[in-house]
């Protein structure tokens, strides 16, 4: 209990200091820093500008006051003589101090040894003395002027008290800038507070999110930034459940998809184990589990295929392909499964041959052919053509006139895209179709038992392919003289000579 009694105040210090440093990383502490940082600058530069100005002018009103009640004893000496008795009275005696000069120059007074003989000279001649001079007990403010029955008057004031009063000033002007500091300081911390409170709101709502709760409504609310932060977690929050749902719905359709042929494949293991096969059927049930295991492996490849597309070190080999030999190689793979599935399998080349060279991986390259006519020969009726085309297209800036040709062709660069297209005759795509077609299992989902469908996920494979390969990979209207789906991947075209 003893040790636990004396860790408590030193956890609570820590949690103090953890509290403070968390504090000082936040927004609102640091709008309330920098605001507070500001209003100390402007105090301090207000001050060191504020301050001589203050003093100089204090000297400058001393002196001016000094000055006029020498003139105004200049000209009505017993008057002045009596004002002067009642200001002393009032304000005191050290104000300030009067001397008198007589006609032969004599100073009488605090001034007699203040004045040269020559300054004397220059009052009785009736010029006026205003200067600043250095006596014993530190600087005075000195004014001197000439009397009208003759000799004249000298006004002194101690400098020192001169700034006594400018101290009081400053100091008042201190009090006024530590209250403006102090009124700074608090305004800061409450904007900051304002300011820093939406986005507390959002990152709370960003850790819901991230902690997995979802339809997390987030009012927008404080500055245009902040604001459009809000309406970020917001519209991550409906993305998140968009593809959480996809994705859900997604493992429901594979993992009824595989449980089927797993459900085949028990089911005849279990009645080869308990002897109900007889030994005529069992070549046709060796056909049919070897069937469904190969249904099986085409899901585990097609998925394996996702995860190698989304990692970063997908490996890409690029170099010269002649994409109408790729085709001629397609057409020999899949002529086979063509003529035991009835198609006419069909490859049309550009008039004239000639190679049509790109620049682009191969091997991904026939990987996606491969997907889309796979695709193309599921969905295409016995006795109808699947076809395979290549031909050669302008690209929007190459440069193409037939003016002045004389033949219609191109003047300038020949043709700058390949275009390959896979064309089957099934039932075609819509243009709401066309818009999800490579999304994973939509099609799947839309069209399972009302037409041949795959796994869903072939051309999802074959549009992440295009899209790391950087093609273009499109759903083309079909021809007017057939119905179905046409995929189009197009290329640039490698340069030639000339």
């Amino acid at each position: 209990m003893k040790d636990n009694d004396r860790a408590r105040p030193a956890r609570r210090t820590a949690h103090l200091r953890d509290g403070a440093t968390a504090w000082l990383h936040s927004v609102g502490g640091g709008i309330t820093l920098v605001t507070a940082a500001v209003a100390v600058l402007a105090v301090l530069v207000t001050g060191l500008v504020a301050f001589p100005l203050i003093s100089s002018a204090t000297v400058d009103q001393a002196r001016q006051q000094l000055a006029r009640q020498a003139d105004a004893y200049a000209a009505v000496p017993g008057a002045s003589r009596a004002l002067d008795l009642r200001e002393r009275y009032l304000l005191g005696p050290d104000t300030y101090k009067l001397s008198t000069i007589t006609a032969s120059g004599t100073v009488r007074g605090a001034a007699a040894n203040l004045l040269s003989p020559a300054e004397i000279g220059q009052v009785l001649s009736g010029q006026k003395i205003s200067r600043t001079l250095d006596a014993n007990g530190g600087q005075l403010l000195v004014e001197a002027r000439v009397l009208k029955r003759g000799g004249g008057i000298v006004l002194t004031r101690s400098l020192q008290d001169v700034n006594a009063e400018s101290a009081q000033v400053l100091g008042r002007t201190l009090l006024a800038l530590a209250i403006g500091l102090l009124i700074a300081v608090l305004a800061g911390t409450l904007l900051a507070r304002r300011l820093s409170r939406p986005l507390v709101r959002t990152a709370a709502a960003a850790r819901r999110i991230a902690a997995g709760e979802r339809t997390v409504e987030l009012a927008p609310s404080g500055m245009t930034e902040v604001r459009a932060i809000g309406e970020a977690v917001n519209t991550l929050d409906h993305a998140l459940m968009a593809s959480e749902a996809r994705q859900h719905e997604f493992l429901l359709s594979i993992s009824h998809e595989i449980r089927t042929p797993l459900t085949a494949v028990r089911g005849y293991a279990e009645a080869l184990v308990d002897g109900l096969v007889p030994p005529d059927d069992v070549a046709r049930v060796g056909q049919v589990l070897a069937a469904e295991t190969d249904r099986l492996d085409g899901f585990v490849r097609d998925l394996l295929a996702l995860a190698r597309l989304e990692a970063e070190d997908f490996a890409l080999e690029a170099g010269p392909v002649d994409v109408a030999a790729l085709l001629d190689q397609v057409e020999e793979a899949w002529r086979g499964a063509a003529v035991q599935a009835g198609v006419r399998l069909e490859v049309r080349l550009p008039a004239g041959g000639g190679p049509l060279t790109v620049v682009t991986d191969g091997q991904r390259l026939r990987q996606i052919i491969d997907a889309l006519v796979g695709n193309a020969l599921r969905v295409t009726p016995a006795g109808k053509p699947l076809v395979l085309e290549a031909r050669l297209e302008y690209s929007p800036a190459s440069p193409v006139s037939a003016a002045g040709s004389g033949m219609g062709t191109a003047v300038g660069a020949g043709p700058a895209v390949v275009a390959v297209d896979v064309r089957d005759s099934g039932p075609g795509l819509t243009v709401q179709d066309a818009a999800v077609a490579f999304e994973r299992g939509v099609l799947y989902r839309r069209y399972a038992g009302q037409r041949p469908v795959g796994s869903g996920l072939g051309l999802s494979i074959a549009a992440r392919l295009a899209q790391r390969l950087g093609l273009r990979l499109t759903v083309e209207p079909a021809g007017t003289d057939t119905a179905g789906a046409c995929f189009c991947i197009r290329l640039p075209r490698a340069p030639g000579p000339g």
